[in-house]
């Protein structure tokens, strides 16, 4: 009888449960009179005054029983030699996970009671006909829901031979609303903060850079939590592929920032190195054109030929400016 499963952890891949353990035998040598059907039953509360089945949980971490006030244990022993035990005990149980499919995944967690040192020749275990095991109502988990429990036999083979072996299957179902409040809805919001720097102004550099870098530390902040509450594992989770596409959008965003920017302070470089070439040249052209201009309005000093009376040296000049003419030819008509 399951009475309440505490906790079941990812990370060490167990799960503790307290239940009434029961199992019941026939030993002929406690057969006694029933004194005419008034003597239902004998009850002891030593269970080292009766033989008793070597059983042992296989797959148990730790345990212990309860005390508290009187040991939690009773043996009942019926007038045609059955004997009936049961004690409350609460159990650390490994349980192998595959988180594949985290956090939408399945798990199957096992009990499983096993025979020590007797064989199957001397001793067998079998279920109870009808419901041999019994879960309590409104049984909560706080990550998890029981979906049901299989019963099952695992004898196992050894050197020494097989030992007879029973075990009871859990399978639990993975809470999603926890998760989509604690990942995935923050992730995503995260993912659209980051897509905001594409809105504002192209010059407000420490806006953009700053919001992009803070969304990316997040999120590595926000996987890291994730993966601090799992083990280390060889393979690739759901989860993990969530988070890995988010921060490459992140990633990207700022990327993308960084390359756009990149790519119009270049176009604005260049603009700006077309428009000192064209300045240049018109600066030559209009330098070409004054240089042009002042050759032809250009003017020279000229100093007037002046002849003063009785200056020999200017008649001497005035001389040797004269132009000689022949005379005209005179014609004679006949």
């Amino acid at each position: 009888f399951v009475r309440s499963i505490a906790t079941i952890s990812d990370i060490k891949m167990e799960y503790s449960v307290q239940l009434t353990f029961r199992e019941q035998w026939l030993d002929e040598r406690l057969k006694f009179n029933d004194a005419g059907g008034r003597l239902k039953y004998l009850t002891l509360t030593e269970a080292n005054r009766v033989w008793m089945p070597d059983l042992f949980f296989s797959n148990e971490k730790e345990g212990h029983f309860h005390n508290i006030i009187m040991p939690n244990v009773y043996i009942r022993i019926f007038p045609f030699g059955s004997v009936l035990y049961s004690i409350r005990i609460s159990l650390t149980l490994a349980c192998p996970m595959n988180l594949k499919l985290y956090p939408l995944d399945r798990q199957v967690c096992s009990l499983r009671m096993a025979s020590y040192g007797w064989t199957t020749d001397d001793l067998v275990f079998l279920w109870k006909e009808g419901d041999p095991v019994q879960v309590v109502k409104n049984l909560h988990l706080p990550r998890f829901t029981l979906e049901k429990f299989l019963t099952d036999y695992c004898n196992s083979k050894t050197n020494t031979g097989e030992y007879s072996c029973l075990k009871v299957d859990l399978l639990f179902k993975r809470e999603f609303s926890y998760y989509l409040i604690q990942i995935y809805i923050p992730c995503c919001m995260l993912v659209i903060v980051s897509w905001v720097s594409f809105w504002l102004d192209q010059g407000a550099v420490p806006a953009r850079v700053s919001l992009g870098v803070t969304t990316l530390l997040t999120m590595a902040t926000q996987t890291s939590g994730i993966n601090a509450s799992l083990p280390p594992v060889s393979y690739t989770k759901a989860i993990d592929v969530w988070t890995g596409v988010c921060l490459t959008f992140v990633f990207g965003a700022l990327l993308e920032f960084a390359l756009v920017n990149y790519a119009s302070r270049s176009d604005l470089h260049r603009e700006n190195m077309k428009k000192k070439r064209r300045e240049l040249e018109q600066a030559s052209l209009d330098a070409a054109s004054d240089l042009l201009d002042t050759d032809s309005n250009a003017t020279f000093a000229m100093k007037p030929l002046v002849r003063h009376p009785g200056d020999p040296l200017a008649l001497e000049k005035l001389r040797q400016c004269e132009v000689h003419m022949q005379p005209p030819k005179k014609t004679k008509l006949l």
